[in-house]
């Protein structure tokens, strides 16, 4: 069979994944663009991109997005898991269906395409995975809890799969952003509970902080969108990617500086921006 490079994208709406797409159409790729609703893609076009509905929640949604693109190829030949978001609030705090969700799109939609397109890659004997985690499956942010949970799974999901694939010809690459300028941070704030409880000063700060983190002094160690398509574009064309790649200046220096430091150093580091949560008892 002819070897496909074709390249499935989730989550091309808006931010890493539609400059990704925006990115890898312009090399000359052949990128299928996907978004949970199709008219939130539908300009990509313009972009020489070709699109699909996606929704990485739904499996009859991912199985019809692989078998068309599989249909018009014979294989997935790079696949770019990228649809996620974050939810934030102290973990007592998040509902327990909002949790499972936030599973379903970060862990499980990014595994499910993982096993959805491996046998045809298999089958041709080539493709790239590449898993969007963070600097946050390597480090914990109080207030993160959940979403930082969710991106650990991620690194060793991929850590796991990387060894039992590559037999196949198959590489899977983990790309680590720190700090990026999308509207990660507005989405951050607006999933926070609300709460007027024993978290409520502490899930305000948590909004503060975030909010504060991409407009302060260490904004300036981020990027734009654009310096993760451009890594990403890296693991996809490399001949021998690397396992990881870290992703602006606030990436590699808090995991410097967590890799350093003891736990509860790391916790009195962290206390400078965020509240500890207290109380006088059980309440």
């Amino acid at each position: 069979m002819a070897l496909s490079n074709a390249v499935l994208i989730t989550g091309c709406s808006t931010g890493i994944g539609r400059a990704t797409a925006e990115r890898l159409a312009r090399g000359g790729h052949v990128v299928y663009a996907t978004a949970r609703r199709l008219d939130a893609v539908d300009d990509l076009k313009g972009a020489g991109c070709r699109t699909l509905a996606l929704d990485v929640t739904s499996e009859e949604s991912m199985r019809a997005a692989v078998a068309a693109v599989e249909e018009a190829e014979g294989a997935v030949g790079a696949l770019v898991n990228n649809a996620g978001y974050s939810q934030s609030g102290a973990v007592e705090t998040v509902p327990i269906d909002d949790l499972r969700r936030q599973f379903e799109t970060n862990v499980f939609g990014l595994a499910r395409m993982c096993q959805l397109v491996l046998p045809g890659m298999r089958r041709q004997g080539y493709g790239r995975i590449v898993n969007v985690s963070s600097m946050g499956g390597k480090l914990t942010f109080p207030g993160g809890g959940v979403y930082h949970a969710t991106k650990y799974a991620v690194e060793a999901l991929s850590d796991a799969l990387r060894f039992e694939v590559k037999g196949f010809g198959v590489d899977v690459v983990v790309i680590e952003p720190g700090l990026i300028k999308t509207h990660f941070a507005e989405t951050v704030v607006s999933e926070i509970p609300d709460d007027d409880g024993p978290y409520g000063s502490f899930n305000s700060a948590v909004a503060a902080a975030t909010a504060g983190a991409y407009e302060g002094p260490f904004g300036k160690l981020g990027g734009g969108p654009e310096t993760v398509a451009k890594t990403i574009e890296r693991a996809i064309t490399a001949r021998r990617p690397r396992t990881r790649y870290r992703v602006t200046a606030s990436a590699r220096l808090f995991l410097a500086q967590r890799r350093l430091l003891p736990d509860r150093a790391w916790d009195r580091v962290v206390a400078t921006s965020f509240p500890r949560p207290a109380g006088n008892g059980p309440s």
